[in-house]
């Protein structure tokens, strides 16, 4: 088995984060390793459990009978988390427990904040198992759980002490959730990699053949940009935020949405195309540039439909976004593939030019 192994820092320690074809076979020596007793809750829901479950079930103990919350964006609240302390409560488990997040980004968010707040805080693993996870809401340390005023308006900043990418079990995702993992991969290359956006947009049928060393190279290529960006700036105070390029504009479709009709990476396609005109607009980024994002977006497949969303409702969704600070938006805008820039003066009117650009109303 080849696994590679990536360092993330964080202000107090550093965590491992591993990559690798059926790795998480190995995952009861991992957990041992890295001094997770029998103190732990696994998390996870009944669909990842009905895919991946025999093959954690003969990994792991008796006593990992998982807990299992709702799939979805929509799970993704103070409810589902309660339910979750009270498993923590019924298996009795102490200030030395672990909590294992087996699942996308929804479970290891929630479960996350789980870990962060459970007597106050204790050890979280994440076990992704969709390619959006295993690239990007796995590591960095950030969890936490919806509001209807918006996305992740409760959360904490709470590390792993592990984080185990089986790029094997992304051969069971749906093609749309498959996807919608490869657009935070866009995200990537244009926010800090030329070379890996070149690689997505030449190689979509083999990504999308679920090509073994292709997957692992681009897996392993986002986390080690998302380690360097969250070693530099772990609370999120300035350059972590070139994370959240296409995420302001993504993260209202969302909310306008209820959760209900975009995939995360779906919404975050769309918000990088706004991103990119605004940033075309201001002459940051050159139009052979916002023609290439748009076309590996556009060969990716189809996304779903905004052109009933009305931009003044997006709008309202923006003003709650947790990237507004002292009333002002942090927004990411693009100087072209590869490199990025925070501003905080994108007015309103570039906003609603920025929506109009891909369909909205």
């Amino acid at each position: 088995m080849s696994v590679t192994r990536l360092e993330v820092l964080s202000k107090d320690t550093a965590y491992p984060v591993l990559i690798g074809a059926g790795i998480v076979r190995a995952l009861p020596r991992l957990l041992s390793e890295h001094g997770v007793n029998d103190q732990r809750l696994l998390v996870s829901t009944a669909r990842i459990w009905r895919l991946h479950g025999a093959r954690l079930g003969q990994a792991l103990a008796p006593r990992d009978r998982p807990a299992l919350m709702p799939d979805g964006e929509r799970a993704k609240t103070l409810a589902t988390a309660e339910s979750l302390y009270e498993h923590c409560t019924r298996r009795n488990l102490d200030r030395s427990a672990a909590v294992v997040a087996c699942g996308g980004g929804v479970v290891g968010d929630v479960a996350g904040f789980v870990a962060a707040t459970y007597l106050r805080g204790v050890r979280l693993v994440q076990v992704p198992t969709t390619l959006l996870a295993q690239v990007d809401s796995s590591v960095g340390g950030k969890v936490g759980v919806n509001l209807s005023a918006g996305k992740n308006l409760v959360g904490a900043f709470h590390p792993p002490v592990l984080v185990v990418c089986d790029t094997e079990v992304l051969a069971t995702l749906p093609r749309r959730e498959f996807r919608s993992g490869l657009y935070e991969v866009v995200k990537y290359g244009v926010i800090a990699s030329p070379a890996l956006f070149t690689q997505v947009r030449q190689h979509l049928p083999e990504i999308f053949g679920h090509n073994a060393g292709l997957l692992s190279a681009i897996v392993a290529d986002c986390c080690r940009i998302k380690a360097r960006v969250v070693a530099s700036d772990e609370r999120e105070s300035g350059p972590r935020r070139v994370l959240n390029f296409g995420h302001t504009i993504g993260h209202a479709l969302e909310a306008l949405t209820n959760y209900r009709r975009f995939r995360h990476g779906e919404a975050i396609g769309y918000g990088m195309l706004a991103a990119a005109r605004i940033s075309a607009m201001r002459g940051l980024m050159k139009a052979d540039d916002e023609q290439a994002l748009a076309q590996v977006i556009q060969a990716m497949g189809p996304l779903p439909a905004v052109a009933d969303l009305r931009i003044a409702e997006a709008l309202a969704a923006v003003s709650h976004d947790k990237k507004v600070v002292n009333g002002r938006l942090h927004f990411v805008l693009a100087r072209g593939i590869g490199a990025t820039e925070i501003v905080a003066d994108v007015h309103t009117r570039e906003l609603r030019a920025a929506m109009k650009a891909i369909g909205m109303v």
